[in-house]
């Protein structure tokens, strides 16, 4: 069974519900340039290995750009 998380928008079809740093590895997003919100509530970078993203969770991802 395939589950549904919303990403910044966008629906995404995963085969399983997945921790959250696991979720950034599979889109190939770098877990310590990143703010993200799970539905709703701003996730601490200490947690990311803790939170598990399922079916129907909404996430917001905030990459952070250095300059100069």
């Amino acid at each position: 069974m395939m589950i549904n998380v919303t990403i910044n928008g966008d629906t995404h079809s995963l085969k399983e519900a997945l921790p959250l740093l696991e979720l950034l590895s599979k889109f190939e997003i770098e877990h310590d340039k990143v703010a993200i919100e799970h539905n709703r509530e701003i996730v601490p970078k200490t947690t990311f290995g803790d939170v598990t993203v399922g079916d129907g969770d909404n996430l917001e991802i905030v990459h952070f750009i250095g300059g100069g």
